[in-house]
C-alpha cells in the first residue's frame, strides 16, 4: 500500500515555476513520494486564478489533467457543515476555503501527509488531534 499525499496550491505554484524560492524543495519532496498527489477543486481554482492567463495558466492546466494528481471532491453538501466547523475552528489564521478542503479530504479519507508550503498546515489538526506531515520538510 503506498501513501497517498495531498498537495496544496503554494506548492502547486512552486513545481511549476523554476523561480520560486521553494521549488528545488518542492521537487525534493516529489521525488520521495507515489503519485498521484490528491488535491481539490478549491485548490485547481485558486491555483488557476494565482497563475492568471496565457502560457502560466496553461502550465497549470497541464499539471492538474497529469497522471500527477488527482482531483478528489470535498465540497459536497454532506461536507458544507464541516468545512463551516473547520473554518470557524481556525478563524484566527485565517482559513481559506481551500485549506478547509484539504483538511475535511484529510478528515474523510485518513489522510495525514500534505505538500505544501503552507505553515498554517503546521497548526491545523486532521480530526482535531492528528498533526500533518508537512513536506517539503522544514529546516
Amino acid at each position: 500500500m503506498h501513501l497517498r499525499v495531498l498537495i496544496d496550491t503554494g506548492a502547486v505554484l512552486a513545481l511549476l515555476d523554476p523561480r520560486d524560492r521553494w521549488h528545488d524543495a518542492c521537487r525534493a519532496a516529489l521525488r520521495e513520494i507515489e503519485l498521484p498527489l490528491l488535491t481539490t477543486a478549491a485548490v485547481l481554482t485558486e491555483t488557476l486564478h494565482f497563475l492568471g492567463h496565457g502560457r502560466r495558466m496553461l502550465r497549470g492546466w497541464r499539471f492538474f489533467r497529469s497522471d500527477a494528481v488527482t482531483l478528489v471532491n470535498a465540497a459536497e453538501n454532506d461536507d458544507l457543515p464541516e468545512l463551516e466547523r473547520l473554518m470557524l475552528k481556525y478563524a484566527d489564521r485565517p482559513m481559506d476555503f481551500a485549506d478547509a478542503t484539504l483538511v475535511r479530504l484529510a478528515e474523510r479519507e485518513g489522510l495525514s501527509t500534505i505538500l505544501t508550503v503552507d505553515r498554517d498546515f503546521e497548526v491545523y489538526r486532521v480530526g482535531g488531534r492528528k498533526a500533518f506531515r508537512v513536506l517539503p520538510r522544514r529546516s
